[in-house]
């Protein structure tokens, strides 16, 4: 059944995420048009021939590639408040380290039941991964087990929970990660298109055209600034979405270990 019900999530969230790139690159594809596009921005209000007037004007003229680009930036953005909205519900309510100490001296003092209170009040991913495992521990407890039986038991429940919980906290960084590629890759193919109209303006017969080249050359480092740019905000954006999810990975750990130990110690004081 969890299984079911995760493969239709999986489902319903690539949907969606296919969605927002589609928009993302027509919302990119509107502002290069209607926006950069407008008549206002250049000269004598021709947006093909006339001469820039402002920053704008000379994004518009960055040519085809300009709204792919912005489309992409627009990704790394939107993405990026996806994902810090779900990891900060991951998370919990309360300050992650605050409710680390309060589970893991709960934990150390042998109050199983405060620990999974604290839980209840916590919530998130973190917090429901632990509550497994101290539910487990109640039932290893009961049962019984060598120190050994109850370690695997609890550690095998953990991954379990954390097997539930956690992939939801990498969805879409994929999308983040290949953006980091892309947007190198869209300002450069931008680039050489600019350098290709640079150099025909060269190669023309007689005079050089001195406007064609100007907007070759223009053309060329405008794409290369926004792929830059593009590429710069989705590593930021990945390397610390990835540290986020690293320090939640290694609370559950951490958490798990101090069950375990403390399972460990409550064996040994019944073997004196």
């Amino acid at each position: 059944m969890a299984n079911v019900k995760n493969e239709g999530g999986s489902k319903v969230g690539g949907m969606i995420s296919g969605i927002i790139i589609v928009a993302c690159i027509f919302v990119g594809y509107l502002v290069w048009s209607q926006l950069m596009g407008a008549s206002s921005n250049f000269e004598g209000g021709d947006s093909e021939k006339g001469h820039p007037l402002n920053t704008l004007g000379m994004v518009y003229k960055g040519g085809f590639i300009v709204p792919v680009l912005l489309g992409m930036l627009l990704m790394v953005v939107v993405f990026s408040f996806e994902r810090f909205a779900v990891i900060s519900k991951a998370a919990g309510k309360g300050n992650l380290d605050t409710f680390m100490k309060n589970v893991q001296g709960s934990v150390k003092e042998g109050k199983i039941e405060d620990a999974i209170a604290t839980c209840d009040k916590q919530q998130g991913s973190v917090a429901n991964s632990i509550k497994s495992a101290l539910v487990k521990y109640q039932d290893v407890k009961k049962e019984g087990f060598n120190s050994e039986e109850a370690a695997e038991t609890i550690h095998k429940e953990i991954e379990e929970a954390t097997s539930l919980e956690m992939p939801m906290l990498e969805k879409n960084m994929t999308i983040i990660s290949s953006l980091v590629s892309l947007g190198t890759l869209g300002g450069l193919l931008g680039t050489v298109s600019g350098m290709i109209k640079a150099f025909g303006a060269l190669a023309s017969a007689g005079t050089p055209d001195q406007a064609a080249l100007a907007t070759g050359i223009s053309e060329a480092l405008i794409n290369t600034a926004t792929g830059i740019s593009t590429s710069v905000l989705a590593i930021i954006a990945y390397n610390f979405f990835t540290s986020k999810i690293d320090d939640l990975t290694y609370s559950i750990d951490e958490a798990g270990t101090t069950i375990v130990n403390t399972y460990r110690h409550f064996r040994g004081s019944l073997k004196q």
